[in-house]
């Protein structure tokens, strides 16, 4: 009963007109720039992260979450339409959603990805709605210790179990770290790090940093990889957006299967929705009694990785507004929005913050609607976005994204600092160093920091404080079994590279 009359209260403020409006705005946003192959929802929602200064904190935070989870359902049209995936989430759907519009049935899988995508979507919002309050009315009784393991095995759990290399991706973990301790000590207010900038007393601007590392290193390396050439893309009709029964049939088990998956990927740190995806197409492929016929353009293969991508955006607020944790980098950067306007992310914005917490969760379901309103009925329109020029559209990103930074705190130095950071990015994309893991590092650093010094302060620098409880021993074990997998899973391969190769050459000389 009492989840029922903290919707109710929800959905009031979900339905006031200027949340609708922004609700409306950023789900069409995001379905936009989940079209256009490269831009993606991150870099999308850090331009827009200046915008919310002058808005609402609730209506801020509904219009930048429609925009991630609008770009999932964005990003599955250029996959089935160019094979050319609009997120990486989407990545998995070329495989059989282009088959599918070349063989004729380019609006059945349009349909379809539509579908899925809001029953994954919806299925998240009601784990959502009943996981969120109890995971934080628990977390309350956490204490510093139990805070710093928490979201030490967070941060090493979201750069080892991330795509990529494991130990790139610790690697950035440590200099986000480092980039979050610059300015202020919040204990001793002593500078530290800022190397006599004046500008560097307050740390390193958020939004900058994202914006560089996020926004303008993918505007460069696009226009490295742009080649000029328009897109060419066939005309879809409202006709052929109907499924037959067999379609149907045949993606329900999908669906419910993929939406399984994605949700306990959006909770798991690290896994995020690109994991989900692949998963699901995996776990998919491995239950038909037909896997041969996976690429050839199956319903099943693009409805269980749609339903567990959109599935697994919606359960990844569960630990970010339960535990202030955020999952990955999107989670971060609406995590540092609220910080930004003055919201403290964790279990008491569950209790202290209804209004904000209960008015987003209803208003996904509004912006899940609209979506499901606008993908079937304007797909025509929205596929001919893909016919913008890539050149112009990425330099008047560029400007605006100048224009954001500026206004934030109206320093010229905070541009210098995000155009930095944009080159710094770019070499990371060519060197495969994930970026993600930085964002995160420079997050939660000054969280991990702040809340082991409180800890030892209170056992009077007892270090097994971080062992003598259930949860901190359990996360501190999960934390150590991450760091060796990181560590033992190359060095395995390698070792088993080089045993191959030894194998080969001996039987090349003709010993047994």
């Amino acid at each position: 009963m009492e989840i029922l009359t903290n919707l109710e209260a929800g959905f009031a403020v979900a339905l006031q007109w200027d949340n609708i409006l922004f609700c409306f705005i950023g789900v069409t946003l995001g379905t936009i720039i989940g079209l256009l192959p490269g831009i993606g929802a991150l870099s999308t929602i850090s331009m827009l992260l200046p915008i919310t200064f002058y808005m609402d904190p609730t209506t801020a935070i509904i219009m930048l979450a429609g925009v991630f989870y609008g770009a999932q359902y964005g990003g599955s049209t250029a996959s089935i339409l160019l094979n050319i995936p609009g997120t990486s989430a989407n990545a998995v759907t070329c495989l059989d959603g282009h088959p599918m519009a070349k063989n004729g049935r380019a609006g059945v899988a349009l349909a379809l990805t539509t579908i899925t995508s809001f029953v994954g979507g919806s299925f998240s919002i009601l784990v959502m709605i009943f996981l969120t309050p109890y995971i934080a009315r628990f977390a309350l009784e956490f204490g510093a210790a139990e805070y710093f393991s928490i979201a030490v095995f967070g941060l090493i759990a979201a750069s080892t179990l991330s795509r990529g290399s494991a130990l790139k991706g610790l690697a950035m973990v440590v200099v986000g770290v480092l980039l979050g301790i610059v300015g202020m000590d919040v204990n001793s207010g002593v500078q530290r790090f800022n190397f006599g900038i004046l500008e560097l007393s307050d740390g390193l601007s958020i939004v900058a940093l994202a914006m560089g590392l996020f926004g303008v290193a993918e505007i460069l390396s696009n226009l490295l990889r742009y080649s000029g050439e328009p897109y060419k893309i066939d005309k879809v009709t409202y006709a052929s957006l109907m499924p037959t029964r067999q379609d149907i049939r045949d993606s329900t088990p999908s669906t419910v299967r993929g939406m399984l998956i994605g949700c306990l990927c959006g909770i798991l740190p690290g896994a995020g929705p690109t994991i989900a995806s692949f998963m699901a197409y995996a776990a998919e492929k491995r239950a038909s009694p037909h896997p041969e016929r996976f690429g050839t353009g199956v319903v099943q293969g693009i409805a269980a990785p749609e339903a567990a991508n959109n599935a697994s955006v919606q359960s990844a607020f569960i630990p970010t507004l339960s535990l202030g944790i955020p999952g990955d980098s999107v989670m971060a950067v609406l995590l540092g929005a609220l910080i930004i306007h003055g919201i403290v992310p964790g279990p008491t914005l569950v209790l202290e913050q209804p209004q904000l917490f209960w008015g987003l969760v209803a208003s996904f379901w509004v912006g899940n609607i609209i979506l499901l309103a606008l993908n079937l009925p304007l797909i025509g329109l929205f596929v001919q976005i893909l016919r913008i020029p890539y050149d112009a559209l990425y330099i008047a990103m560029l400007f605006f994204i100048c224009i954001g930074v500026f206004t934030i705190r109206n320093n010229v130095f905070d541009i210098f600092v995000m155009l930095g950071f944009g080159l710094v990015g770019t070499f990371m994309l060519i060197a495969r160093f994930p970026a993600a893991p930085l964002l995160l590092g420079f997050i939660l650093g000054p969280m991990i920091e702040e809340n082991m010094r409180r800890a030892l302060l209170l056992s009077r620098g007892d270090w097994l404080t971080f062992v003598d409880s259930p949860i901190t021993a359990t996360c501190t074990v999960l934390s150590v079994v991450s760091l060796v997998w990181s560590f033992w899973s190359p060095l395995a391969g390698f070792i088993g590279r080089a045993r191959d190769r030894r194998s080969n050459s001996l039987g090349s000389t003709g010993f047994d």
